[in-house]
């Protein structure tokens, strides 16, 4: 380890990107124990001053992937969106997860309890507060659940033990590292469909480029809110989308598909984001937030090609919502997971 952390480690001028066989075995030494805790902390944050490269990114991505517990799903979308969750702004994926399932797109979410640097309210914070124990839910009821409804959760550090393994490191550290961005898209269901999330868009093409490298068929990468995969209904949010190997620069304007509304400044809490969530599947909420899911749903039956154009798009995800097939999907999930939970 010591070699490889020279070449990271010195300094702004000196320091070289790894070469992907180069990052891979730092990863494994990292990910068996090879390295030391003073080691571990030294590289991650070595790399954090010299900005990850897509190799060394892939490299890790491929190191986790060996530990990772899959469940293929055919056909299905990926949201990845950032483990640190959210503060500002309304966890629209969750809701939009439901809908896009009562339209025939698998889709699956995943997470982790917050970590640094924000510290923000996760999906498993949110799903908590909603009487949904994901932590404490056995593998085997999320697979079931998700062959019943279309909708799988997979709680990341259960699913990839590293990823547990290693939060104590990445607490102490208090910053982002590889792992903020690998464990985003590690794709547990193998899906060929992909909404990822950004915040920086000096990330924005690595990020895309990375993602037709993995295989992903068809995608967007979302310069969206608090860095998430939703996009906003206040304003145009700039996007990538991926298609059968290249990309292009999209522009999603709400106010084209006449969904652009003011959002009002929220202290949000968990238990608030889960009212909130039910509240757009039951067809009760402020208009805010049933157009952020009815923008998000749409956009991506879009790129998964399940809607011909974003304008169809919104008409499905408009009749889930109001035919309540999108809450019956979340119903039939919390009571296909509930009585197996774990005690």
């Amino acid at each position: 380890m010591i070699s490889l952390l020279k070449e990271v480690g010195r300094g702004k001028r000196g320091a070289r990107d790894l070469s992907y066989e180069e990052a891979s075995q730092a990863a494994e030494l990292i990910l068996t124990g090879g390295a030391t805790q003073a080691q571990m902390g030294a590289f991650l944050v070595a790399e954090r001053i010299k900005m990850e490269s897509p190799d060394e990114i892939k490299a890790f991505i491929h190191a986790l992937r060996k530990r990772t517990v899959a469940y293929p799903i055919p056909g299905s979308m990926d949201c990845a969106g950032p483990y640190d969750g959210r503060s500002r702004s309304f966890i629209a994926t969750l809701p939009t997860a439901f809908v896009l399932a009562a339209c025939g797109l698998p889709t699956t979410l995943h997470g982790s309890p917050s970590m640094p640097p924000k510290w923000g309210i996760t999906l498993t914070d949110v799903l908590d507060a909603l009487g949904v124990p994901l932590l404490t839910t056995s593998r085997e009821a999320l697979i079931s659940a998700a062959a019943r409804t279309g909708f799988l959760f997979t709680p990341t550090e259960s699913w990839c033990a590293p990823l547990g393994e290693l939060r104590e490191l990445r607490i102490e550290l208090g910053l982002r590292t590889v792992f903020n961005t690998a464990e985003k898209l590690l794709r547990f269901t193998e899906a060929p469909y992909m909404a990822v999330g950004v915040f920086h868009g000096t990330v924005f093409e690595k990020i895309t480029n990375l993602l037709i490298e993995l295989g992903i068929t068809r995608g967007i990468v979302v310069q969206g809110m608090e860095g998430s995969e939703d996009l906003s209904v206040e304003k145009r949010t700039r996007t990538y989308v991926i298609q059968e190997g290249s990309s292009e620069l999209f522009i999603v304007d709400p106010e084209i598909y006449e969904l652009m509304v003011e959002v009002p400044e929220i202290e949000w809490t968990a238990e608030l984001q889960g009212e909130t969530a039910l509240a757009v599947l039951r067809g009760e909420a402020e208009l805010p937030f049933l157009n952020m899911v009815l923008l998000n749903s749409a956009v991506r039956l879009w790129v998964s090609q399940k809607a011909g154009s974003i304008e169809e798009g919104i008409y499905m995800a408009r009749h889930a919502i109001e035919q309540r097939t999108a809450l019956q999907k979340f119903t039939e999930w919390t009571e296909a997971i509930k009585p197996v939970s774990a005690t």
